[in-house]
């Protein structure tokens, strides 16, 4: 019985790291959280980490362009998570930030670590808080990296303080160092799956415009896009993120892990713009080794004069046991290393005290903490908006895919009853707060002081946020009925919004019906663009209808009323029944049913079926041109020298090309008309211009397939070094000059424009931003809103065309 006992706990240290005795009692726990490791792993962390956060700060931190984000003048509305949170004039944000980026070298480093720990650690979560509108997943999990290196003893290994500090050098840590960062890479990933398994992903809703990107070129030969898009994104997405965090903790299942783990972050990299996340999350992995890992490396590959190989220091940061300590005997041990030894011994505590109790206790907060926040909606309900909880610390990575359809602000001065109407993106250029109950209540507070600058002291103020989420229908997120500067208009983080629309949910199952009237719709022809809209009893849409599009409404569910405004004229829809509505103007739909309406807007544009048209006979006429002149070529040239010529060739053609105008390359009739046939001016250069350019992006992706991929890849690299080096410069100039105008008391913006000079203009009237009528560029049949805001299914269904 005795033997098979140990046989099993001994199994299970080797396949956990503990044994069951070491939960049985608290000082058990105590001696667990705080046994020595090896820190080497933990150093390796701490370079990697700091090595990134060099290179994000200055770009996803913003501070290689702080003086435009923080400009002294209250020009834009600010969204920080506290209210009570300003930004610091222009000169000081940059100090702010290069005291970070100091901090994140001395992390490298291990230079004064201690120190600048808690300076990377508090400046970088004032800049988080400072502003709501660019807070994201990874974003706040470096901030929790940060806090963690802030107690930990990463600088044991590795380090310019274990150079001058003795004590520290080479030394153990204790094991809650590693169980706080292993915890919160396998959570960011364990829980980021839980998340997944809702309906909206299971299905394939959440990314389904994903499937066609290059990366996913291999599945292409044996699977559809839209297979790739459900089993590779979706299913295979969701057991990655839950098995892959167990898979990396077990010795046997890790090199599967790292496997997956390597391919997906890079596939990340390339499909996503999210900074240094994929590459952060690919430096955590070697944390999941043997603590050892990286000395056993050292002793095993690297030459013996250039790594010298130490016994690991006993430390007062972790607890021993008396077998532990015992000194080393050996005959042939100098008086030197015997003292040593010695001394290290002194730092070795075997009883547990006031440190090692009150680091576990924070361990454990710690763990906890991380555990219950993903799932505390049921407590922060006012930052629950269609999606649980706030948007920064759930790890619902990707499960949302939101669309804006349509912002209108209405303001009514109370003074003369007239309304006006506000540009969305008049006092802030972030878009995201119209996503968030508490930003849109801070930005209506910010509208109201900007308001009373202009002379209107006294008004209401309505927003029309349209949206889709998942592929559903367009519906409103809040009321539009519902004055936002009202006293009865409140917010709070516990309490639920009331002013908020419901997410329509029971009208999911409307979207494989959507998807299949789009296909057949587009079937028919290739420049139909459909819109889905819902909408609530007594409620209605107003809505404006461009002159070059041919729309009509059909109603899928309810009973609607269209009100014609020109032809003041009325008429009503029951399911099944369509109306052309007239171009150039305005009408209203009405949602008379008690139940919420549906319907859609089917658009033809004429003018691009004729420049659709057009782009084709251009495209084969520069295709045949380029073909032919390498035909002509090539004899002269050997295979590894193909693309060299490619390019070469393809600036010859274009050269030749620039100079003819669009009539004669398609050899079109001088009375040719692009847009309406009873037009008379058509800006033919425009088109021109327009056609060149797609033309050229067209042969430029084209003859990128003829070059190596190593070529490719160089050519990757030195852009992206070139982009690191002018961001790095950057922030070196308005370093500089920010230090220079504190001490000489100077205007750090004069001195920008005067030294850097690449500072963007901005506009210094102070007109106030409004129109006297409700903007033309409607959610439903707007052509610009056509071509730079189109919805998930809008985009695939151009990718198809």
């Amino acid at each position: 019985m005795g033997p098979k006992k140990q046989q099993e706990i001994s199994t299970m240290r080797r396949l956990f790291g503990f044994e069951l005795a070491d939960f049985q009692s608290w000082s058990n726990f105590v001696k667990l959280m705080n046994r020595p490791e090896d820190p080497s792993s933990l150093a390796a962390l701490r370079i990697l980490f700091g090595i990134l956060m060099m290179l994000d700060i200055p770009q996803e931190r913003g501070m290689s362009h702080a003086d435009v984000y923080y400009p002294n003048e209250d020009k834009e509305c600010q969204f920080p998570l506290f209210n009570f949170l300003e930004p610091l004039r222009a000169e000081y944000m940059v100090v702010v930030y290069f005291i970070m980026f100091l901090s994140a070298i001395g992390i490298t480093l291990g230079l004064f670590y201690r120190l600048v720990t808690i300076c990377f650690t508090i400046t970088y979560w004032y800049v988080f808080f400072l502003d709501k509108t660019s807070w994201n997943n990874h974003s706040y999990l470096y901030g929790l990296i940060g806090f963690q290196l802030m107690f930990s003893d990463a600088h044991h290994y590795w380090s310019i303080d274990g150079l001058f500090r003795k004590k520290i050098r080479n030394s153990h840590v204790p094991l809650w160092n590693y169980t706080l960062i292993r915890y919160q890479v396998f959570l960011v990933y364990f829980i980021a799956g839980l998340k997944k398994t809702e309906w909206d992903w299971v299905a394939g809703y959440s990314m389904d415009s994903l499937g066609d990107h290059w990366v996913f070129s291999p599945f292409r030969t044996f699977l559809t896009i839209e297979q790739i898009t459900l089993i590779i994104v979706h299913v295979c997405g969701l057991f990655f993120d839950l098995l892959v965090g167990f898979a990396l903790f077990f010795d046997r299942s890790r090199p599967i892990g790292i496997f997956f783990s390597v391919t997906f972050h890079l596939m990340n990299s390339q499909m996503f713009s999210i900074g240094m996340f994929p590459y952060t999350m690919l430096a955590t992995i070697p944390i999941f080794f043997h603590n050892d890992w990286l000395r056993k490396f050292l002793n095993r590959f690297v030459p013996k004069f250039l790594y010298k190989v130490e016994p690991v220091q006993y430390s007062s940061s972790c607890l021993y046991s008396k077998e532990e300590i015992k000194p080393e005997e050996s005959k042939t041990q100098s008086l030197k290393s015997a003292i040593a030894n010695a001394n290290s011994i002194k730092n070795a505590p075997t009883k547990p005290t006031f440190r090692h109790k009150i680091f576990t206790i924070f361990a454990l907060l710690y763990l906890t903490e991380q555990a219950f926040l993903p799932y505390s909606h049921f407590i922060t309900k006012g930052y629950n908006n269609w999606t649980n909880g706030l948007y920064g610390y759930s790890w619902d990575m990707m499960i949302h895919s939101w669309h804006t359809q349509h912002v209108k602000i209405t303001f009514i001065d109370k003074t003369t009853q007239e309304p006006h109407y506000l540009r969305p993106t008049a006092w802030a250029s972030a878009k995201r707060w119209s996503s968030h109950a508490d930003m849109i209540v801070q930005y209506a507070q910010c509208i109201k002081g900007k308001l009373k600058e202009h002379g209107y002291d006294d008004v209401e103020l309505r927003f029309d946020i349209w949206r889709s989420m998942n592929g559903r229908f367009n519906q409103r997120q809040i009321d539009p009925r519902i004055d936002l500067l009202s006293s009865d208009v409140k917010w709070s983080p516990f309490k639920e919004t009331p002013w908020l629309q419901p997410l329509l949910t029971n009208l999911s199952d409307w979207r494989t019906r959507m998807l299949q009237i789009e296909n057949d719709l587009s079937s028919k022809d290739q420049n139909v663009l459909v819109t889905f809209v819902a909408d609530f009893p007594g409620l209605f849409l107003e809505n404006y209808i461009p002159p070059d599009l041919n729309t009509t409404i059909e109603v899928l569910e309810g009973e609607v009323i269209v009100e014609l405004i020109s032809l003041k004229k009325n008429i009503t829809l029951n399911v099944g029944q369509n109306l052309t509505v007239p171009n150039g103007d305005y009408h209203n739909v009405y949602t008379v049913s008690s139940t919420p309406s549906c319907y859609m807007y089917v658009y033809l544009n004429q003018s691009d079926a004729d420049i659709v048209h057009l782009w084709d006979r251009f495209y084969n006429l520069t295709d045949r041109l380029l073909n032919e002149t390498i035909d002509y070529n090539r004899p002269l040239h050997s295979d590894k020298e193909e693309a060299d010529l490619v390019r070469l060739s393809y600036e010859d053609v274009f050269e030749k090309l620039r100079n003819k105008t669009l009539h004669e390359l398609l050899e079109l009739p001088n009375d040719y008309k692009i847009h309406n046939k009873n037009e008379s001016n058509i800006n033919w250069t425009n088109i021109r211009l327009q056609f060149e350019t797609s033309m050229n992006r067209s042969m430029v992706k084209r003859l990128d397939t003829k070059v190596k991929w190593h070529e490719r890849n160089l050519r990757i690299f030195k852009s992206f070094m070139n982009r690191k080096k002018k961001q790095f410069l950057r922030c070196y100039q308005i370093v500089k000059l920010a230090f220079k105008s504190i001490f000489y008391q100077t205007d750090f913006f004069q001195l920008v424009d005067n030294e850097i000079r690449n500072v963007d203009e901005e506009s210094t009237t102070n007109a106030i931003i409004t129109e006297e009528s409700p903007p033309q560029t409607s959610s439903k049949s707007s052509s610009s809103s056509k071509k730079t805001s189109s919805s998930a299914k809008t985009k695939k269904k151009n990718t198809k065309k």
